[in-house]
């Protein structure tokens, strides 16, 4: 048995064969530079000491159900690298649908330099691929956590974008008004019940805060930045959220009783309804 059978068989049955296969795969890759054909010709064996005793560290704490992207510092998010810590959500393939969507709307729509807020932007993933996949995009993230700002900023720099971003709760927004083309928010949206059924890996390392709703109040972030929306978006403005499957319908009439039209709502690459566009109306008649 090679050393890379022995590393990917202590992550099972915590995970299955082949996500243990694959995380181990992503450490040798990324940590020592390892390809696939490199590691089927045994290279794995042929690392220092010093290598390998932090190779068997990592794999400990993969063990321990700690994120891939925390332990390498690093995750892939629409073909760039971020930075990541326990200070942010890790980005997922739906947030990269997401901000596509936004990009084909600016791009069918002609829309050159919008003006585009993301609300609760944590490591910034959203605020940052807008800024560089639009053209002129005018782009401001806000987060209530100075930690994930500080993953933002430090993103922003390494990528090359242009972003503002700023210490705000969106439970206490300012009174602006059309002052955006595009809001863009991907909230707090998992009830507390639904913990139960998360997977360790989640639960015990990402944050709390970007992850669940008050058990009260399912809506509660999408509520608060609708009603900022509804003010601060210019006439033909676009409201974009990523959501939680199970509460579609009461979104979807949450958004139209604050006098958004045309709501669409947009299925992910696993089939679930998972996206949510709205407009706000140009004029009091409009529908």
């Amino acid at each position: 048995m090679n050393n890379f059978t022995e590393l990917w068989n202590q992550l099972v049955p915590l995970y299955n064969e082949t996500e243990a296969k694959a995380l181990v795969r992503t450490v040798l890759e990324v940590r020592y530079g390892l390809s696939l054909t490199d590691i089927l010709c045994g290279k794995v064996n042929e690392l220092s000491a010093e290598d390998q005793l932090g190779l068997h560290k990592i794999v400990s704490k993969l063990a321990q159900a700690e994120p891939v992207q925390y332990i390498l510092g690093s995750t892939e998010f629409a073909g760039r690298t971020f930075h990541v810590s326990s200070a942010v959500l890790i980005p997922r393939v739906e947030t990269q649908e997401l901000c596509q969507w936004v990009v084909e709307d600016c791009e069918q729509n002609q829309q050159a330099d919008p003006s585009i807020l993301d609300v609760g932007t944590g490591s910034g993933a959203i605020a940052i691929t807008l800024a560089l996949d639009i053209l002129q995009a005018d782009v401001e993230a806000w987060d209530i956590s100075a930690d994930a700002l500080d993953i933002a900023r430090q993103n922003a720099i390494a990528l090359g974008a242009t972003v503002r971003m700023v210490n705000q709760d969106i439970l206490n927004a300012p009174n602006d008004t059309h002052k955006w083309d595009i809001i863009v928010s991907n909230p707090p949206y998992i009830h507390p019940k639904e913990a139960e059924k998360m997977e360790r890996n989640v639960l015990d390392y990402e944050p709390s805060l970007a992850l669940f709703t008050p058990s009260d109040r399912p809506l509660l972030f999408y509520e608060a930045i609708t009603q900022y929306a509804n003010k601060a978006l210019r006439p033909g403005g676009l409201l974009y959220f990523e959501m939680n499957p199970q509460y579609v319908e009461e979104l979807k009439n949450m958004l139209q009783q604050e006098g958004f039209i045309r709501v669409e709502v947009k299925n992910d690459s696993f089939g679930k309804q998972r996206m949510m566009k709205a407009i706000m109306k140009r004029h009091p008649f409009e529908s």
